[in-house]
């Protein structure tokens, strides 16, 4: 059985709550890394997206198992990039990787300056080119911040990813798109989408 360790919503804002709250559940985590095989974060890793907050994320963020992290609508491009991944881009925050012959799909579904969510083109290209690459045999997971998907809460539904058409698509041509996980709700929740099962970090 694989394994995913999917949390969200982190917020670092630079208050000892919020930093200690994080740190227990990475504790809990990497107590039990023996049996994940991998651990995905998916967005709004600051909460107002400044430098130290990304700098206390860092210093956090620490597991034994494979990481995988995109960025979240609370995100700042610009100090993610810089910060986190040490790179100076204004890019999207997207990823992709191969763990324990599961593909990672980690995109960038965040809208800079908006709330709301978006699968950019370059970044849907990119993924199509990932998922071609991999091959029909291999397992895909998909993986961003915004659901693409009602969830019944009006204010979340308000500002969950648009243009979700445009995803759904890469099912009927990838069939091996096995599972979606999102964040951003605050709020566990388990859907579908695309025929295929849906997962909503809290």
């Amino acid at each position: 059985m694989f394994v995913v360790a999917h949390i969200s919503d982190l917020h670092f804002n630079g208050t000892r709550y919020t930093r200690s709250r994080i740190e227990s559940t990475l504790g809990y985590i990497n107590a039990r890394a023996e049996g994940i095989d991998a651990l995905l974060v998916t967005g709004d890793i600051a909460d107002e997206g400044s430098e130290a907050e990304y700098r206390q994320a860092g210093l956090v963020l620490d597991s034994p198992l494979p990481m995988l992290i995109t960025a979240g609508n609370h995100d700042d491009r610009e100090n993610f990039n810089s910060c986190l991944l040490r790179r100076d881009s204004v890019t999207p925050v997207n990823s992709a990787r191969v763990i324990n012959g599961v593909l990672f799909i980690v995109a960038d579904s965040s809208i800079p300056g908006e709330n709301d969510g978006f699968i950019a083109d370059e970044t849907l290209d990119w993924m199509e080119e990932e998922l071609v690459n991999a091959g029909p045999a291999t397992r895909v997971l998909v993986a961003f911040h915004h659901p693409p998907v009602t969830l019944g809460m009006p204010f979340m539904d308000s500002i969950k990813q648009h243009g979700e058409e445009r995803v759904a698509a890469l099912v009927g041509r990838h069939p091996n798109i096995v599972a979606f996980l999102c964040g951003h709700a605050h709020t566990g929740a388990v859907t579908t989408f695309a025929g295929r099962p849906l997962c909503v970090a809290p």
